[in-house]
């Protein structure tokens, strides 16, 4: 990545007004699902997570490495205690903010079975409004503590981008939040990829009031990583 990427100005894809106000609402009603949902402080961990955002972020990476290797443990866990323990509730260290690419497994690429990892996927792994209100919901709610928005080699909504093509339906409604990326990273494929991934974690980062607070506070990291499709291996991106 050059020094261009790493200091590229992020636009959000709305308004920041608008996403101030989203946030007061998600915070309102983050307090209100606390209140419906079992809080997690006072409920009984089934299984060993981390607790500090590092550690969590080094359990991703410790996964990916089982993955790389072929040396799965996610396939060991009995799954109907899995079930009975995950019924009730849920409480996942990570989330995850993905690409919709079906190339992309999420939770077999880290190694991770059923209430570990709190996964939103859309194309392009956009950080619009309504990913953020899920990964508020993740963070505040459910009390994961840390989030990766992860790119991916040859994804074809920034491809896309970048040829800047007539496209069906409503499929170009995806190039105005990518466009940032592409601007600063040129028609280089990979480079336009993972200057998205870290735009995008710039925007969870900052354009959510909520989100912000747990990170200066210590509860929370976020993270921009970059997944290559062939070797299989996740990076983090600086």
């Amino acid at each position: 990545m050059s020094d261009t990427d790493s200091e590229t100005k992020v636009t959000p894809p709305f308004s920041r007004r608008g996403f101030l106000w989203t946030g007061v609402k998600g915070a309102v009603a983050a307090t209100a699902l606390g209140a419906a949902w079992p809080a997690r402080a006072a409920a009984q961990r089934t299984l060993p997570f981390p607790d500090t955002p590092q550690a969590a972020v080094q359990e991703l990476l410790d996964g990916n490495k089982r993955f790389v290797d072929k040396h799965l443990t996610s396939f060991d866990a009995d799954l109907t205690i899995l079930k009975q323990h995950t019924e009730e509730k849920q409480e996942p260290f990570a989330a995850v903010l993905s690409c919709a690419d079906s190339r992309v497994p999420v939770e077999l690429v880290f190694d991770q079975t059923i209430g570990h990892l709190f996964v939103v996927r859309v194309a392009g792994n956009i950080a619009t409004s309504e990913m953020i209100a899920s990964l508020e919901y993740g963070a505040a709610v459910l009390g994961t503590k840390a989030i990766l928005v992860l790119g991916h080699g040859s994804c074809g909504a920034v491809k896309a981008t970048i040829e800047g093509k007539a496209v069906p339906g409503q499929i170009s409604q995806l190039f105005a939040p990518l466009r940032p990326a592409v601007e600063a990273a040129g028609p280089n494929l990979d480079a336009a990829i993972k200057a998205n991934a870290k735009i995008q974690a710039k925007i969870v980062s900052t354009a959510s009031p909520l989100l912000a607070g747990m990170i200066k506070d210590g509860k929370l990291k976020v993270v921009a990583g970059y997944y290559d499709l062939g070797l299989g291996t996740v990076t983090l991106l600086p």
